[in-house]
């Protein structure tokens, strides 16, 4: 296998998922003029199967797809895999802000993010990694990197939030990196 297609038409993550199978020699490709199914899954798994299985489906070659979210202690394991439709709000700068504002006055700020990556192949088989990374979320944003709720995200061990981390810093600690690199060594002991 040499060549795979990544269920987005993000390049940006396309480039940060090639670099992180770079060790495999995979070249990784977006998916371009297909549209990719409702996220209707009730779990992480769920909704990155569907994306990477419908990719595979569509193009014939293995695809990738991930799913991922911030899930918050103190409000039951919210906004989870619905994060990026918590409180049904159009933008990052919105999310962030109601789920702020739903932790106003919570003293236990821990939370994880969690990323689960699957590689769906044309066959029907499939492989789930998981990564999970946990921290507090904060009492406001900090950084301009990243998206979603990384400015709000401080990870045990670190000073710096996921949005104040360069690429190859967040890589190293995050969800997806975790996720991507279980599959990168998965691949390697092939």
């Amino acid at each position: 296998m040499n060549r795979i297609v990544v269920a987005t038409s993000n390049p940006g993550k396309v480039r940060e998922i090639e670099e992180a199978l770079a060790p495999l020699g995979w070249r990784c490709q977006g998916l371009e003029g297909v549209p990719l199914p409702e996220e209707t899954g009730t779990t992480y798994e769920e909704n990155a199967a569907l994306k990477a299985c419908a990719a595979a489906m569509a193009t014939g070659l293995p695809a990738l797809a991930d799913d991922s979210g911030i899930e918050v202690l103190a409000l039951g394991g919210q906004p989870g895999v619905y994060s990026a439709r918590f409180g049904n709000l159009g933008n990052d700068r919105e999310r962030n802000l109601h789920l702020l504002e739903k932790m106003r006055h919570q003293t236990d700020r821990r939370a994880k993010f969690v990323s689960v990556v699957v590689l769906a192949y044309p066959d029907g088989k499939l492989e789930e990694y998981r990564g999970e990374v946990e921290g507090q979320l904060l009492e406001g944003p900090r950084g301009d990197n990243g998206f979603g709720y990384d400015p709000l995200f401080l990870p045990v061990g670190s000073d710096l939030t996921m949005a104040e981390m360069s690429l190859e810093q967040k890589r190293a600690v995050s969800h997806r990196g975790r996720a991507l690199a279980k599959l990168l060594a998965a691949h390697t002991s092939y």
